[in-house]
C-alpha cells in the first residue's frame, strides 16, 4: 500500500525560486563571505516580501523538492560505494546545524533531521512535514540551511562547486524538454 507521504502525491512547488535562494547562499560562501552583501540581502528581501501566501508555500514545497532530489542523489551515490546515506549525511547536517545556533534554533534540528530521513527513505519531505501541522516561522531558516547543507555536501563529494545546482537545473531542463 502506498504511503500518504509518497512523492507522487507531493506538489513540486517552485523549485526554481528555491534553487535560486540556495544557489545564492552557495555562491556567497564559496566567495569566502560569511554574509551576503547588503544589496543582495535587499534583493532577496524584496523577493521574499513580494510573495503572497500561495507563492510562499510554493517556495517551501520547492525547497522540500530540492531536499528530496539531493537526498535521492546522495542515497544513490553512497549506495554505489556500499555505504548508508543516513550514516554519513544525517550526522554531518545535524552536527553542522548544532554549530549554527543563531541560524538554527535547537528545537528545529529534529524536524530538519526528519525531513532528511524522510527524503532518504524515498518519502516526500513536504508531505512528511505536513503530518505535523503548518510550517512555523522558526522553521524557515532551518529549512533553507538544510537544503544548503545538502547541496554543499554534494558539491564537496563531487569536488565541483556547482554540481548540486547543475543537478537540479539539468533535471528541470529534462522535464521542460518532455
Amino acid at each position: 500500500m502506498p504511503s500518504i507521504c509518497d512523492p507522487q502525491y507531493a506538489p513540486a512547488g517552485d523549485v526554481g525560486a528555491a534553487l535560486m535562494l540556495i544557489d545564492s547562499r552557495l555562491k556567497t560562501i564559496q566567495a569566502g563571505k560569511s554574509r551576503t552583501d547588503p544589496e543582495q540581502r535587499a534583493l532577496m528581501g524584496r523577493f521574499t516580501d513580494s510573495l503572497d501566501a500561495e507563492a510562499a508555500n510554493d517556495v517551501l514545497d520547492g525547497a522540500c523538492t530540492l531536499i528530496f532530489m539531493f537526498m535521492k542523489w546522495l542515497r544513490e551515490a553512497y549506495a554505489a560505494h556500499d555505504k548508508d546515506v543516513f550514516a554519513y549525511v544525517v550526522p554531518n547536517v545535524v552536527g553542522t546545524m548544532r554549530m549554527m545556533p543563531k541560524s538554527v534554533r535547537p528545537e528545529a534540528i529534529p524536524t530538519m533531521a526528519g525531513l532528511i530521513i524522510a527524503a532518504g527513505a524515498d518519502l516526500s519531505p513536504s508531505l512528511w512535514r505536513k503530518q505535523y501541522g503548518f510550517w512555523t516561522e522558526a522553521e524557515m531558516n532551518p529549512l533553507e540551511v538544510t537544503a544548503f547543507l545538502l547541496a554543499d555536501h554534494i558539491n564537496r563529494l563531487t569536488d565541483d562547486p556547482d554540481f548540486a545546482t547543475r543537478l537540479i537545473t539539468d533535471a528541470l531542463s529534462s522535464v521542460d524538454g518532455d
